[in-house]
């Protein structure tokens, strides 16, 4: 089934560690080397194989275009990962991933979804879209390749049953 803008089928499900190969393919486009926040495929095993995680897939017509790093510990929910492929990007992946988060975390017993992000990362501009508030704030938390620092802004999302 198309998205309302036409831009062809998009499923999001929950996948296990075998997805991993396409994750480190999505990884590798869509962070930007300069700021080191891409995982290795082992730490994204790692933290999968941690109680309350959980990986989810975003196809567009058959094909891995995002995915989504989670987890829940006791009623909080945070989004480790989430990353679109540029090729894919604009086409409403990135809604469907925390929509299907939001709904699993929900599921887990999450009152909130909490996520961390640069403070000059464009995609603050789709999570405040899908509902996120910024509610904090860490000065010079994350140092980029080239010993740049950046602020780290927290937003969250209450997930009202």
């Amino acid at each position: 089934m198309a998205d309302a803008r036409g831009y062809g089928a998009i499923r999001v499900a929950s996948v296990d560690a075998t997805f991993m190969a396409p994750v480190m393919e999505i990884m590798r486009a869509a962070f930007d080397p300069a700021y080191g926040e891409a995982w290795t495929s082992g730490q994204c095993a790692g933290i999968l194989a941690s109680p309350g995680t959980w990986l989810m897939i975003a196809e567009l017509d058959g094909r891995p275009a995002g995915f989504a790093l989670t987890r829940v510990i006791v009623d909080e929910a945070e989004l480790l990962l989430i990353a679109v492929h540029p090729e894919a990007r604009r086409r409403g992946i990135g809604v469907r991933l925390i929509a299907g988060v939001a709904e699993a975390a929900r599921r887990r017993g999450a009152a909130s979804l909490f996520l961390e992000v640069r403070s000059n990362n464009p995609a603050i501009a789709l999570y405040t879209g899908t509902g996120f508030s910024k509610v904090g704030e860490r000065i010079n938390y994350y140092r980029g390749a080239n010993g740049d620092l950046f602020d780290a802004h927290t937003y969250s999302l209450p997930l009202c049953p």
